[in-house]
């Protein structure tokens, strides 16, 4: 298999597991306690790593911008699902409305970089936004035990990680994936510890179960995803890997049934067909705006970034 196919199907398979690492881990544990100690043993294996392998020092420029990306990009991000789900909220529904961010990012991108937005970008956004309410209905619907409210916690999710997606747009001194990445993992470790312990759930269950979450969430979510999503980007660029994003709700879903059963309803189906279409619909402006951003990018000197994507994975 080629090396970008190859890259474009970890991505996708490896985006999607992390939806399936919060069921996992939340029928276990509450989230916080799942979330604190996913990155405890993620930012001592990255963050062990870079200190044998990458020891460098940082400016503290980069480190105050990357504290805060990952403080959005995880913490907010990944706070957000993994609360959702444990809530109730099925891994499938999830995964489609924060599969929503990189069609957001776009239409925002004309008020925030300044980029040309065009009405049929508008008109995708609010396609999807209406295949992601067909979903949302058919589970509150077929789902009593779920709070409304919880429905909410995706969105809010999502739009952590786009503000996180800006600033890492607009950073003034951009670090490298392989420096980047551990300090997310040790900022996202102090802030769901300092959560865990505030709410009395620091403590982790003895059941085999919680630990083979946390090693699903650590293995496949957050290295191997993370680093199928910059090989995305050397190997295919910042369309086709937002573009990749968009597989990962019907994955998730398949993911779902196969590991608890879940089938999805005729009300998700219509949703995700929807949501698709939504894509389509934005797919042309969204691809002259990446390769225009990949144009200024190299203009600048600097590593062009996409405004439809962060580096964070649930």
């Amino acid at each position: 298999m080629p090396v970008t196919a190859l890259t474009s199907v970890g991505l996708v398979v490896l985006w999607s597991s992390g939806f399936i690492g919060a069921e996992l881990g939340t029928r276990e544990a509450p989230a916080d306690t799942l979330l604190m100690w996913r990155f405890i043993a993620a930012a001592l294996l990255l963050g062990g790593g870079w200190a044998l392998f990458r020891r460098r020092r940082l400016p503290l420029r980069a480190v105050a911008e990357q504290t805060a990306i990952g403080a959005l990009s995880q913490g907010g991000y990944l706070g957000g699902i993994v609360w959702a789900v444990g809530l109730g909220v099925p891994s499938g529904t999830a995964a489609l409305i924060a599969a929503l961010q990189p069609l957001a990012a776009g239409a925002l991108a004309g008020r925030l970089l300044g980029e040309t937005v065009s009405t049929r970008q508008w008109v995708g956004l609010a396609i999807g936004l209406g295949g992601v309410a067909l979903v949302v209905q058919g589970d509150l619907y077929g789902t009593s035990a779920v709070t409304p409210w919880a429905y909410g916690l995706p969105f809010a999710a999502m739009a952590a990680l786009l503000t996180a997606s800006f600033l890492e747009r607009r950073a003034g001194a951009p670090l490298a994936p392989m420096d980047a990445i551990p300090l997310h993992c040790v900022v996202s470790a102090v802030l769901f510890a300092g959560v865990a312990l505030t709410g009395g759930h620091a403590a982790p269950p003895s059941g085999g179960g919680f630990w083979f979450a946390v090693g699903w969430t650590v293995a496949l979510s957050t290295v191997g995803g993370y680093g199928f999503y910059w090989l995305s980007l050397r190997h295919s660029g910042v369309t086709r890997t937002s573009a990749l994003i968009y597989l990962t709700p019907p994955t998730t879903a398949v993911w779902a049934y196969a590991m608890f059963g879940e089938a999805p309803g005729v009300p998700a189906l219509v949703g995700m067909a929807v949501c698709v279409a939504g894509v389509v619909a934005a797919n042309g402006r969204a691809g002259r705006s990446a390769r225009a951003a990949v144009a200024v990018g190299d203009t600048a000197g600097t590593p062009a970034r996409c405004e439809g994507s962060a580096p964070a994975r649930p």
